[in-house]
């Protein structure tokens, strides 16, 4: 558990200072995401980013536990 707490704590620290290139990665505004803009009332459904983002992770845990 502590090098699981240990990994996350570096991944964190390693998005943290590389922040400035990572925000111009468009997450989020990919295309299949939902975004309804009406007066006053506004819903964003990132279908299609938590899509990408689970495969990523999913694919980052099967390497770890081989």
């Amino acid at each position: 558990m502590r090098r699981t707490l240990i990994y996350i704590g570096l991944a964190l620290i390693l998005a943290g200072l590389l922040w400035p290139w990572l925000a111009k990665i468009p997450l989020g505004r990919l295309p299949g995401d939902i975004v309804i803009d009406r007066p006053g009332f506004k819903v964003y459904i990132p279908i299609t980013t938590m899509l990408l983002i689970s495969l990523v992770v999913s694919l980052i845990a099967w390497l770890f536990r081989k």
